[in-house]
């Protein structure tokens, strides 16, 4: 996506602005495996949503997230769990397929929304671009 060839040496690869590449991080089984791991790191990071969230950020970005971040994401996270809390079988596809099995006695709701959550981390464009 936007990289240049590997004929040449580049020392820093340039910001894409292509859709292409929020498709593939997205969408892809890869980057969905990596944010159920990632997931299941936050899970274990606290009790309350913003802590697990605070700790997803944390690994991550390497920072802590700022006010607005956090909201953002603590307001994702809840329209994501409310949606998966009446629909388990979708809850249970998004928290297992393709990693396994959720730790024992995980809510799977809450797991299948951290996913989602930490699938949105994986994807922002500080996360891919070391600047």
């Amino acid at each position: 996506f936007d990289a240049p060839t590997r004929e040449v040496c580049t020392v820093r690869r340039s910001p894409t602005n292509t859709p292409l590449q929020a498709l593939v991080t997205l969408n892809d089984p890869v980057y969905i495996e990596a944010a159920q791991a990632l997931a299941r790191k936050m899970l274990s990071a606290g009790v309350t949503a913003e802590e697990q969230i605070r700790r997803g950020f944390l690994l991550a970005l390497s920072r802590e997230p700022k006010e607005p971040e956090l909201k953002r994401l603590l307001q994702f996270y809840q329209q994501t769990e409310a949606r998966y809390a009446v629909d388990l079988e979708q809850a249970t596809a998004m928290a297992t397929d393709p990693l396994g099995p959720a730790p024992e006695g995980a809510d799977l709701g809450k797991l299948a929304a951290l996913t989602v959550t930490a699938n949105v981390l994986l994807n922002l464009d500080e996360t891919l671009m070391k600047r």
